[in-house]
């Protein structure tokens, strides 16, 4: 099944929660909306499920005019992310709850719903417990059952909203690799929501990263990390050093010193440059384009994290990530040279 959202808006009173957002989901794919909170992502998902409606704009699957059809009829399965578990039915009772209130006319016998259920509580390696209640589940276990139970209906679209939100950060990553092997047996078109650029990047095809209800960037997951189109999505994935820098006469330059790195015919004014904390690297006095004073160091497994107050008049303290093959302390002074970075307009 594939979505195509049209010039979709939606205002909220005065705020724009969605202005005029394009964008296509292709069959089977498996898409993460990605962005800080009121970014629009959790709008647009709504808008697609039919949960919510846009004040302009299309939203079409398989090249049909969703907007005509109401939630029911759209066949979509969601999941919360606070599971949204009938707390007095039991888990298989919950996952059958969708078969069950469908339509006479297509629901399915006694039997057969009960084949489905235990074909799903398999699938989501939950079927020992089908005779729980939702209160006797660990929150991992009740996110799978919801899962299970969105799929009940057989939905041509899977969407989720914030689906490990509520979960502990060990549980979370176990889910997030669930998640992407459940859909590689499933295959169906899946959208989730997330503000968390770890778990959009590991589970999903492609990122969708939003902010101020636009899309700034789509692309694969390298894509989005490696080469981010402006510069909040490169201040959004991953942990950046942001410094104000100007280009002038060809060079780059802070507190008008020339650094050591191109300014690759970039216009001259003022700018930001971009910097991941693991590509600055770091050498002895005079070795670099910046010059600081170790002000702390915190170590943890390989990585050493350092707080630099670079030298100049802007008294500025940036975080370096650094491998522990030279044991930094407090009072050294480093030279910094970036390996890899990215130069934006001042004003993005």
């Amino acid at each position: 099944m594939t979505i195509e959202v049209r010039n979709l808006t939606k205002k909220f009173g005065d705020f724009a929660a969605l202005d005029n957002v394009d964008l296509r989901v292709a069959d089977g794919e498996l898409l993460a909306l990605l962005g800080p909170s009121g970014s629009g992502k959790t709008t647009l998902l709504r808008i697609i499920a039919g949960l919510d409606w846009p004040d302009s704009g299309e939203v079409s699957f398989d090249g049909e005019n969703a907007l005509s059809r109401g939630a029911g009829e759209r066949h979509v399965g969601f999941v919360f992310q606070h599971y949204a578990l009938f707390r007095h039915m039991t888990v298989f009772e919950n996952v059958a709850f969708g078969l069950r209130v469908q339509p006479r006319a297509v629901r399915k016998d006694e039997a057969a719903i009960r084949a489905r259920v235990k074909e799903l509580l398999d699938l989501v390696q939950l079927d020992w417990l089908s005779d729980r209640y939702p209160s006797q589940l660990s929150g991992g276990q009740r996110q799978r059952i919801a899962l299970a139970r969105a799929l009940a209906i057989e939905p041509r679209i899977l969407l989720l909203d914030e689906p490990f939100g509520a979960l502990d950060a060990k549980v979370r990553k176990e889910l997030r690799q669930w998640l992407r092997t459940l859909h590689s047996e499933i295959h169906v078109t899946s959208i989730f929501v997330t503000h968390d650029q770890e778990e959009a990047l590991e589970v999903a095809n492609r990122v969708v990263v939003m902010d101020k209800g636009r899309i700034e960037q789509v692309g694969t997951p390298g894509d989005v990390y490696d080469n981010p189109a402006t510069a909040f999505v490169h201040g959004f994935i991953g942990e950046s050093i942001v410094l104000p820098v100007e280009v002038r006469d060809g060079a780059v330059r802070l507190d008008g010193k020339a650094l050591n790195i191109a300014a690759n015919g970039y216009a001259p004014g003022a700018a930001k440059l971009f910097i991941r904390r693991h590509d600055m690297q770091i050498g002895p006095a005079g070795s670099g384009s910046l010059e600081g004073s170790v002000k702390h160091v915190r170590s943890f497994g390989p990585i050493q994290r350092a707080e630099i107050a670079l030298r100049g008049e802007g008294k500025t303290v940036i975080e370096i990530d650094a491998p522990r093959d030279r044991e930094l302390q407090p009072g050294d002074t480093v030279s910094l040279q970036p390996r890899r970075y990215r130069l934006f307009a001042a004003q993005d």
